[in-house]
């Protein structure tokens, strides 16, 4: 209840020192903030992912090189 009290009581000082606008603008800037970082895990989970799709791959095509060349001869 404290931490809402301590919010409510923050934004109540910006829109008082800025104004509203100036502060819906760092609420704003805020949230793309977020947006932005949660985006970034999105992207770094994807690219592990891709890591281990390319890492399996290859060795799959590796073995069916092995398996061509053998019955190629």
């Amino acid at each position: 209840m404290a931490v809402f009290y301590f919010l409510m009581l923050t934004f109540v000082a910006l829109v008082a020192y800025a104004g509203y606008a100036e502060t819906m603008k760092l609420v704003q800037y805020m949230d793309l903030q977020i947006r932005h970082a949660a985006i970034q895990i999105q992207m770094k989970w994807m690219g592990w992912q891709l890591k281990r799709q390319l890492i399996k791959d290859t060795t799959d095509f590796q073995k069916f090189l092995k398996e061509y060349n053998k019955d190629v001869q």
